[in-house]
Formats: C-alpha cells, structure tokens, sequence
C-alpha cells in the first residue's frame, strides 16, 4: 500500500485495469497448477524404477525367512537361529527350510512351490541373474530350500509335510528366537498319501537339479535322486495331503487337488533327465488329469495348470525333436497356455470371466487375499512366455509369425506386449501405483512399516536378549501403532483391494503379510527387466529426460509471465 496521497483516478480506468490484472493473475495461476501438475506427474513416472535394486532386496528377504541353525554370512542382523529342536520329538532333522509368511509353521507345499519359482526363475534367466550379480545369493536361496527337503524325505515313501501347528501358533506373536509353541511334526506316507505334497516336491528338488549340475553336479545328482523317488511315491500312491493330515486345511487346502502337481513334476524331471517317460507320462495323463481341460485365469501354490501348460507349450515352440511325436497333445496344452497368457492381457472376449479383472490403475486381480502373489506368478508367466515366443520367432526355418500370441480378440499379441505388461506388474509392485506406495518393503520412498509379522515387528533378539511370551508379544508389540523395528527387506506383502486401496495396519494381514511365494516368482523377473533396462541405458536412451526438461521450461515461462503480471 502506498504511504503518500493517493491520486483521484480516471473514472473507469481502474476496473479495466483491476479487471485485466485480475484475469492475468487467474490464467497465470492455473497454468502453473497446470504445469505444476505436469511436471509432478512426469517427475514420478519417468523416476527409472531399479529393478537391480528389487532383486537383491527380493533374495535379501529368504534369509530374513531362514528357520534353523543361520551362517556366519547371514546378511539380515535381526534374525537369530531358532527351530534347533525340529523333528527331535519324531527321531528325525527337520532343523532348517523356511517360514511361509509372518508366523512360524513350516508348511511343505508351499515352500516347495517357492524353490520351484526361484529355480525356474535361475533356469531361464541365469545370464540376466548372473549379469546382476547375484547369482550365488539365488544359489544360496535355492539350496536352503533344498537341503531341507533332502532331510525331509526319510525314506522313499515318507516325506515330513509340516513343522509346527498352525492353530496353536497364530495364538502367539512370538520372535522366532524365543518359540514356545508347538514344534509337531507331520508326514506323509503310504497309508497317508500326499501326492501334491510329494509332487511339487519332486518339481522343486528336479528343477534345483538343473541349476546346480554345473556348479555342484554331486549334488545335483542327489537332487535329481530324490526327485525321481518323491515322484513315483506321488503317483503309486495318490492321494491328497490335505486328507491325511487335518492341520494344514485351515491355511494350504490342496483345492485343486493333486493331479497338476504331477503333472507339474513330470515335466520338471522331463526337463530335469531329458527322459521320454516322463513326457509320455505328462501326455498320456493329460486329459484325465486335467492339463488340457482346464482353462486358467490363475497361478499358484495351489493350481499349478497354468505353469504346467507354459511348461509343454515351450516344448513345442522350441521345435523339440522328441515332442514333436506327442504334437497334437502337446498342442492342446499350448492352447490352455495360451488361454492364460490372454487372460492376462485380457483378449479372451467373452463375457469377462475368461479374463484376468484388472483394478482401476492397471493391476491384475484374481481374490482379496494376498493378490500380489497371482501378480508375481502371473508376470513371471509372461516374461517367461515371452522369451519363448522371440526365441521361436528367431529360430523358426519360416522366418518371423512363429513368436506370436494369438488371443480370440484384438490382435496378434507381440513378445514386446507379453512383457510389457509383465513390466507394468513389476511396476505397479514397486511404486508405480494410484497410492505411490511401493509394496516391496525397503524399496523406493514409500513403502508398509507395519508389516504382519512377528519377527520383524517385535524388537531383535540381538538387540535385547529378554524372553518375549506369547501374550506380551500381543501387548507390547503387536498391538502397538509404531512402525515395525525391523525391516522385512525385499518382502512383497498382500498387496491392495480391487479398487487399489490398502491399508498399512498389522492387523491387516489379508494385506500386509508377506509370503516367499510373493516374492519368489519375482526374482527372474526383476532379473531379466535389470538386464533389459541396463541394455537400454547402454543405447543412450535419453527421452525421458528432455521430457522432464522441457516440462521445466513450461513452469519457468509461466513464473516469468506470473511475475510479469505482478
């Protein structure tokens, strides 16, 4: 305001001025909310999501999940040894393997689904593995896995299916470390059969064979073993492990039965032995075992059909000499494969049943509980599928058409759209999301700290060494509002609603637990998307960048303008 004596103004001068200055100052305003706007938005999408980073912090988390007797090389300092007593009340060591999720049960069947995703992972992206520097760190999650299943098969036709209690132990928020509850342990045999349990089982320790027959063929070969025994005590005495033992059925029911984890081992110790029996067992059971009737919108711990069909269809794009004779077959289970793939990048039509549900900011949804892990099993898929299909397409006597997805709408679908939607996944995981939060834990600025767990939401046993009970755990640690005191690095937890929404509260565990078999599908795919993004780096693409810059020079114009009218 001004201190001297103001003028008489010119009548009507000043509402034309107050009026031009006004509407300078508004238009002003909203293009820098605009350009604000803009150059937040493209801050944030054009941010380069590290996928290097993701993997190391994706096997980071096993070793957080380790049970047992840990190495002097354990690089998580919270964690302690614990479950030293396994098996002892049964004659039998079952000291090692991994806690599933948040609480302390060791079940079988998805342990081995998780050694099964980590080797499958290692199998086909070893160089992209290998490229980031973490081979001996997948190597080493593979075999803590593996060598617990070794201990685990006692004889040919037993196998120890669970350690712990799953009711008694959800009834206590304990630290690994201080465990009171009970340590029963559970098996299978020939008069309790479990030929899912034993299946994927036989999987797991078949594809391990063929990542360590390099490195370690000794045992490679004793993995092999095992594998071939486990299988045939699968498929002579069938059954499902859900039924021989009541425990598990409150938290791993085989729903799906056990007839595509057989299948699912076949093919893994097809591939494993390169035996035609095995494969010939895979097609003369396809149709009675369901691994060309069932058309899939997901895969699991649980249904493992999808997996098994990208398994045959790979045989045939690869033009092996030995399925060729087992085509017609082989080609049905390519079309179930191939069902799956358009699920997913919803081209099946229909009446939207037959397609994977996407949420409003592009993830895929199969149910409520714990959605991340049919994302990461989904994406792992796709990026799987799609270096399938390029090296079809490179190969092929035929020249370019072979590396193609034909889906019942839109257009053939491209290698490049196969992982490009992988990649979306792999984004959404990690940050690139409605809510800007990354659902890997320890990545990126944003991440949940009050994660559903009990070793890491109660102070480490390193750091105050005073026994924690099951009902002051509850108290003072679980029901406290504080984030976590330890971070569960590298762990995907559950993951947001159908509409994107999540809540980050430990008593939210349908959201903000965390399980291997979120993550370990993972692996392969941060893997392979490090690699390819370290190529593209490599080539100098740099258009990101001037996007930025230019969005920076919208904002300054539109200051000076503001300051002009000022």
């Amino acid at each position: 305001m001004s201190r001297g004596r103001a003028r008489r103004p010119v009548p009507g001068s000043v509402d034309i001025r107050a009026g031009a200055l006004l509407l300078l100052l508004l238009a002003s305003a909203v293009l820098l909310a605009a350009a604000s706007a803009v150059l937040l938005a493209a801050a944030s999408s054009s941010e380069a999501v590290d996928y290097g980073a993701a993997l190391s912090k994706s096997l980071l988390y096993f070793e957080a999940q380790r049970s047992g007797r840990l190495p002097h090389n354990q690089r998580v300092p919270w964690r302690g040894h614990s479950g030293l007593t396994d098996g002892l009340q049964q004659g039998v060591d079952l000291v090692g393997g991994y806690y599933d999720a948040g609480d302390h049960v060791k079940f079988g069947l998805p342990m081995a689904f998780t050694v099964t995703m980590l080797a499958w992972g290692a199998i086909d992206f070893a160089d992209d593995v290998a490229a980031a520097g973490e081979w001996g760190h997948t190597l080493e999650a593979i075999k803590w896995g593996t060598d617990y299943f070794i201990k685990a098969h006692t004889e040919p036709f037993v196998y120890w299916a669970e350690v712990g209690d799953g009711d008694t132990d959800h009834c206590c928020w304990q630290r690994p470390e201080d465990m009171t509850t009970s340590r029963q342990a559970y098996r299978i045999d020939k008069d309790n059969p479990g030929s899912d349990l034993a299946g994927e089982t036989a999987a797991a320790l078949a594809a391990a064979s063929i990542v360590f027959r390099r490195s370690n063929p000794h045992y490679s070969h004793l993995l092999l073993h095992h594998a071939q025994q486990l299988f045939e005590f699968g498929d002579r005495y069938r059954g499902t492990y859900d039924s021989s033992i009541a425990e598990v059925r409150s938290y791993y029911a085989s729903v799906s039965g056990y007839q595509d984890e057989l299948l699912w081992a076949a093919l893994w110790l097809h591939r494993a032995t390169g035996r035609d029996e095995y494969l010939r067992y895979a097609v003369d059971k396809a149709e009675s075992f369901g691994g060309v009737g069932w058309a899939m919108t997901e895969f699991s711990w649980d249904v493992k059909y999808a997996g098994v069909q990208v398994l045959a269809a790979k045989l045939l794009l690869e033009g092996d000499p030995a399925a060729l004779k087992h085509g017609a077959v082989l080609e049905q289970y390519k079309a179930k494969a191939e069902h799956y793939l358009c699920a997913c990048l919803g081209r099946n039509g229909g009446n939207g049943s037959d397609n994977v549900e996407r949420s409003p900011g592009g993830m895929l949804y199969v149910r409520q509980w714990n959605n991340l892990q049919y994302v990461s099993s989904a994406a792992f898929l796709l990026t799987a599928y799609s270096r399938y299909l390029s090296d079809a397409d490179t190969s092929s006597a035929g020249g370019r058409g072979q590396g193609l997805l034909r889906c019942p709408v839109g257009a053939h679908a491209a290698p490049s759209d196969l992982l490009a939607l992988a990649r979306s996944q792999a984004d959404y995981i990690l940050g690139r999301n409605p809510l800007r939060l990354s659902y890997m834990v320890s990545y990126g600025r944003r991440y949940p700290v009050h994660v559903h767990h009990r070793g890491a939401s109660i102070v480490a046993h390193k750091a105050n060494s005073r026994f924690i009970g099951c009902i002051q755990g509850f108290d003072d640690w679980f029901s406290r509002g504080r984030p976590n005191p330890n971070v569960l690095a590298g762990a995907i937890v559950g993951g947001p609603n159908c509409r994107d929404e999540f809540r980050d509260d430990r008593w939210n565990y349908m959201q903000t637990e965390a399980c291997t078999y979120n993550t370990a599908p993972m692996v392969g795919v941060f893997a392979r998307l490090h690699r390819l993004a370290t190529a593209r780096g490599a080539a100098g693409e740099g258009r990101p960048m001037r996007r930025s810059v230019d969005n920076i020079k919208m904002v300054a114009v539109v200051s000076k303008l503001s300051g002009q009218a000022g």
